[in-house]
């Protein structure tokens, strides 16, 4: 994988053909997403990223969105850690206190 993809996508995927990719995708449970209003730079830099590792614009975003959707979760991954009993500006105090005397 190229840096450039590696960079946009965030983490490391398998590479595969495109044909696989197809394959694998024909077989999932998989819904149609449309995207309008993506300015024509983006298009442009998501094409050539995509054609480097020798995928479709979809493929090669699939990914993408399944990392970045991720912080979906977080409201509920919050909502499960423990009340340690922290003020949230005591602490906000301190971390200005300490870099003012800095």
């Amino acid at each position: 994988m190229t840096p450039s993809a590696t960079a946009v996508i965030g983490a490391s995927i398998t590479v595969v053909s495109s044909q696989d990719a197809c394959a694998v995708l024909a077989r999932c449970d998989t819904r149609t997403l449309y995207v309008r209003n993506v300015p024509d730079d983006l298009v442009e830099r998501l094409e050539r990223l995509a054609a480097r590792e020798g995928l479709s614009v979809s493929a090669f975003v699939a990914p993408a969105l399944a990392i970045v959707t991720r912080r979906a979760d977080n409201p509920a991954l919050l909502a499960d850690l423990p009340d340690l009993g922290v003020d949230a500006d005591a602490v906000v105090h301190d971390l200005e206190t300490g870099r003012s005397s800095r």
